[in-house]
């Protein structure tokens, strides 16, 4: 299988890291397609724990070529003190590429985001601040800087320079902070001096290293529903999480792929605002976000938990072209005696047949729920589908039913060796 792709099937945090580590042992090449630094990814090793935000997950195996992919908006500074520490923690950077076609991440993106979350009052998206968007859109009016640039030392500065004094102007009609423009031309021209041995044309390598006969591992941040274009709109990302994604953060054609791989947990959580069918509110809730630690790897915030909807996951299953599902976090729910899982929609007393394409009418489903037996056991040391619960084999196989995918993978830990892997 030379391309796989790996996309989170809800709000994200789905736990795809854990599973991009499982598979990044039988792949040569991981590369991140899209997002920045607003997405964490945690790997647990041993009794070691690794926050990532950019480096791309491979880069634990030392055959692995990490790339940080076109399709990604680059934080320079967050880069580099990710860098610092994994080589502090004993984890070698050294063969990680960076798109030369890859955006960067200013100051100034970060001021804009704090501008217009701060407008939108009661409004708002429940953006990370890190400049995320701004840097998209900045891409799209093609006046972006991109990481290849910083090869010319001296155009480079040049750029800097003129992107901050337009930007200080633009800032300062809006009511925002002053740029100290010489300051931040300083530090980035340092920045992009220590970035230049990292850069390579990343399109380039991957397909060479396609016609080595070499499997690669594609990997989205965020997921299907923040997709700019098919997620719960406006409370979406400035990108496209989906499969489709991966072939124009990439540089690889749609025909090169040949696994995709849709992670979901066992549940489902979010971020930030949005409509949300399944949140469940009280105490219930509590114990799901208390057991499963469910709190912003970048931000720390809380996440809206809820039961495990395959209306969605059905939806996901067709925007992403899924060929299988990894199920994560499946033990997150070993000590509940009934377990809930949303199988269908109704507006106004009417069965709705698909996932709706407004915000709007996502707010008002009431959703409709099958109650499942809980199997009140400790999963941890399950290795082995057959030794799995029957109640849990029946949620497995309650989703394939709805979804109409194999469920391949089942997470059954946190650690990388925790999981139940299906032949």
């Amino acid at each position: 299988m030379p391309v796989s792709v790996v996309v989170g099937t809800q709000w994200g945090d789905e736990g795809k890291a854990k599973i991009i580590d499982l598979l990044a042992e039988s792949h040569q090449v991981v590369a991140r397609y899209q997002g920045g630094h607003n997405a964490g990814h945690t790997v647990v090793v041993g009794d070691q724990k690794y926050a990532l935000q950019l480096v791309p997950s491979g880069v634990f195996y030392s055959h692995v070529m990490p790339v940080i992919g076109n399709g990604v908006v680059v934080d320079l500074p967050t880069l580099f003190n990710e860098i610092d520490t994994l080589e502090s923690r004993g984890v070698s950077c050294s063969r990680l590429k960076v798109s030369s076609l890859a955006h960067l991440i200013f100051p100034w993106h970060q001021a804009h985001d704090a501008l217009s979350e701060s407008s939108l009052g009661d409004q708002k998206i429940g953006t990370t601040l890190k400049g995320i968007g701004p840097a998209y859109a900045d891409k799209s009016r093609r006046v972006g800087i991109r990481a290849g640039d910083v090869r010319d030392a001296g155009r480079f500065k040049k750029l800097v320079r003129a992107r901050a004094l337009d930007e200080q102007k633009i800032l300062a009609a809006l009511g925002g902070e002053q740029l100290n423009v010489d300051q931040i031309v300083e530090k980035f021209v340092a920045l992009g001096k220590r970035l230049e041995p990292y850069v390579a044309d990343t399109v380039n390598l991957l397909h060479q290293a396609l016609g080595r006969k070499e499997n690669l591992l594609l990997e989205g941040a965020q997921a299907t529903f923040l997709d700019i274009d098919h997620g719960t709109y406006p409370f979406v990302t400035s990108s496209n999480p989906t499969a489709g994604g991966a072939c124009a953060g990439s540089g690889l054609g749609p025909r090169d792929i040949t696994r995709i791989v849709g992670i979901a947990k066992a549940y489902t959580t979010r971020v930030g605002s949005g409509p949300f069918p399944s949140e469940l509110l009280g105490d219930l809730g509590e114990k799901i976000v208390d057991i499963g630690h469910e709190f912003g790897t970048v931000t720390g915030r809380r996440r809206r938990p809820g039961w495990l909807d395959l209306v969605m996951l059905r939806h996901a299953v067709r925007l992403n072209s899924l060929t299988e599902i990894a199920l994560t976090k499946l033990d997150v729910l070993d000590t509940f005696s009934t377990v809930r899982v949303c199988v269908g929609y109704e507006v106004d007393g009417t069965e709705l047949h698909g996932y709706p394409d407004d915000a709007q009418v996502l707010a008002k489903v009431v959703p409709q729920y099958v109650d499942l037996e809980g199997w009140n056991c400790s999963i941890r040391q399950v290795r082995s589908f057959a030794d799995l619960p029957p109640q849990a084999k029946a949620l497995i196989e309650l989703v394939e039913q709805h979804v109409g995918v194999p469920v391949s993978i089942i997470g059954v830990g946190p650690e990388r060796n925790e999981c139940v892997v299906r032949r």
